[in-house]
């Protein structure tokens, strides 16, 4: 068995348009336009509320772990070994902010939407049901009543057949309504 091969440019082609790579790409070109949202608010409602406590700016934050962390003010170079540790809670906050916005502005509202529209969809598909169920048992209905004209009996009865129908035997002899007698075809 060959396999066929695919040519570079077909295999490419078609890897540009899988639906995953397209919303890959739109979800990259949205969130970098959603970074500037949320630096938007760290620096203007985040850093101020902070300020209050303290400094505005969360990236002078810092600790001296070793030795007298001075900076030298012509290289700007410091002694000692600094921990940055406010350059890490204002990443934190900045990761917090946008995960609640993403979550409570876009995916909170699409799993409700979604799961509005799976009750709806659930709901069509009872009434498609119902609908197949009412007429396979109009179906029923109808058959029991051909049954019981051929049987003369009612139509609640399943039983065999007795009378002239296809397989059944009538009182004079004949079976399956024809005549039992020499046969014809020979």
């Amino acid at each position: 068995m060959s396999e066929k091969k695919v040519s570079l440019l077909e295999g490419f082609k078609v890897f540009l348009t899988r639906g995953n790579v397209i919303d890959l790409a739109v979800a990259v070109v949205i969130g970098a336009a959603f970074t500037n949202i949320v630096n938007a608010v760290v620096k203007g409602v985040i850093n101020p509320l902070v300020g209050a406590f303290g400094t505005q700016d969360l990236d002078s934050y810092s600790s001296c772990l070793q030795g007298p962390c001075t900076t030298d003010p012509k290289t700007g170079k410091t002694d000692g070994i600094e921990i940055l540790w406010g350059s890490v809670l204002s990443a934190a906050l900045s990761f917090l902010i946008t995960a609640a916005v993403v979550y409570f502005l876009m995916v909170l509202p699409m799993a409700r939407y979604l799961a509005r529209r799976a009750v709806a969809q659930a709901a069509k598909e009872g009434v498609q049901e119902t609908l197949e169920v009412s007429e396979l048992e109009v179906l029923k209905e109808i058959r029991d009543a051909l049954v019981a004209q051929r049987s003369g009996g009612t139509p609640d009865s399943h039983g065999p057949v007795s009378g002239g129908g296809p397989g059944g035997t009538s009182g004079t002899g004949e079976v399956g309504g024809a005549a039992a007698g020499p046969r014809e075809d020979r």
